[in-house]
């Protein structure tokens, strides 16, 4: 399986879409062939590129950076956002587009699809947003087009289309799993490779996608983004997990986090804290027996060899607490519901509640 990465264009700018609106839009960074070419040093083996301005607003001004950042790297590049126009994917394929990406205009314009697969055959994308009953949404999510998966896909086979992009739409990659179901649907309905376009929460999400099968036929790709930058998983990890190992990780989406500890062994308690719950150390204080990790943004906890202090109980507000219940299970480690969440306690018996964010 092929490690797609996303890279979301706005007004020259790299951005993340928390819910897919751009109204929410924040920027990650105004260089955008600097944010492709540290995807291609982590390992991602395709670029996805987004160019919203073009898609949102028919506004084609980042089109020469886009063409751009296609010269800059070395791996192929595959470009989406308002293609509707024959002219428009001509400019981009000749210049360099490895493929390109059609949405809403597919849906629209068939006779149009049509035409670019025999005038560029293995170059035409489309990419599908699929809501729980199977129909497609169009602009953005904002409407529904009353055609449906499978046969849009047959339609579009036919046409010559090299692959499809396929995702839940409204669905928040972060907070939601994959919708198994319809990338099934879709793997059972056509020979073309189907690719997972609407990321996943975590490594577990990667290793189920990359398990799905359907009439014998497996996903060819998953595009990563937002989960990455948040610090779910790395590249290295990804590629780890689709090659049929890698390492599992906590769930993450700690909120809240609070005191130092004193433990009785800084290196049995570190390895504790990070393998098991997953925090990241930040610091281990010059000619000190103590060590921080970090449960989350800005929540430090301070771990001191030998110390007395010791708090009754540690809390921690997180995320999805039964896919925290599966990781310690994973993990052999035991964990306890109680009417509040869960309970654990760490190598000196210090009791750990988990409760809902």
């Amino acid at each position: 399986m092929d490690l797609y990465a996303r890279i979301n264009i706005l007004d020259g700018l790299s951005v993340r879409l928390p819910h897919g609106g751009l109204e929410e839009a924040i920027a990650l960074d105004n260089d955008p062939i600097g944010r492709a070419r540290n995807w291609v040093k982590q390992g991602v083996d395709r670029l996805h590129v987004v160019d919203l301005d073009a898609a949102a607003y028919g506004d084609y001004r980042n089109r020469d950076l886009i063409l751009e950042l296609v010269e800059a790297v070395d791996i192929p590049v595959q470009c989406a956002g308002g293609i509707r126009s024959e002219a428009e994917a001509q400019r981009l394929i000749d210049g360099g587009a490895w493929r390109i990406v059609m949405g809403t205009a597919a849906i629209e314009n068939q006779i149009m699809i049509w035409d670019l697969c025999r005038e560029h055959p293995d170059k035409i994308v489309v990419s599908l947003d699929v809501r729980s009953n199977e129909e497609i949404a169009t602009r953005g999510w904002t409407q529904n087009s009353g055609r449906f998966l499978e046969e849009v896909l047959i339609e579009m086979s036919s046409a010559g289309v090299v692959a499809f992009l396929v995702a839940e739409a409204g669905r928040d990659a972060l907070t939601e799993p994959p919708n198994l179901q319809i990338l099934a649907s879709a793997l059972a309905t056509v020979e073309e490779p189907v690719i997972a376009s609407g990321g996943v929460r975590d490594l577990q999400d990667l290793r189920k996608l990359l398990q799905l099968e359907a009439s014998g036929r497996a996903i060819n790709g998953v595009v990563v983004g937002r989960e990455v930058t948040a610090g779910r998983f790395t590249v290295k990890e990804a590629k780890e997990v689709l090659a049929g190992g890698g390492p599992t990780r906590a769930p993450g989406g700690v909120t809240s986090a609070r005191t130092s500890v004193g433990v009785s062994s800084l290196d049995a308690s570190l390895d504790f804290y990070t393998k098991i719950l997953g925090f990241g150390q930040v610091r281990s204080p010059s000619g000190v027996a103590a060590a921080v990790v970090e449960a989350g943004p800005g929540l430090h906890i301070e771990l001191v060899e030998g110390a007395s202090h010791r708090p009754d109980a540690l809390s921690l507000r997180v995320e999805e607490l039964e896919r925290w219940k599966a990781h310690f299970a994973d993990k052999g480690v035991s964990s306890e519901a109680t009417d509040a969440g869960l309970e654990i306690r760490d190598p000196d018996g210090l009791t750990i509640k988990l409760e809902s964010a």
